[in-house]
């Protein structure tokens, strides 16, 4: 079995999609989150880009009648860990 690997590696999943849908939509985000249901909280993991749950994605998608890759892509990670780094 393929080690999945840590937080910080690898790929990660952009919202710069569902913010340019917002602003096609002329939606601000808090009127977006209050209209969807979404609590400041879960609207704050988005605007870091901090992972959150299907189910928001998919009340999310329901809400704006969209399709996840509508909303969301997966980008390469380029945060690095300098500790991983060959010295």
């Amino acid at each position: 079995m393929e080690e999945i690997p840590p937080e910080g590696d690898g790929m990660k999943l952009s919202y710069k999609k569902l913010w340019v849908k917002l602003v096609e939509e002329d939606m601000k985000k808090t009127e977006f989150a209050k209209n969807a249901g979404i609590s400041s909280a879960s609207l704050a993991k988005l605007g870091k880009g901090a992972n959150i749950t299907t189910d928001l994605l998919l009340k999310i998608c329901e809400y704006l009648k969209c399709d996840i890759g509508d909303i969301v892509e997966v980008v390469p990670d380029d945060t690095t860990d300098e500790s991983k780094e060959p010295k």
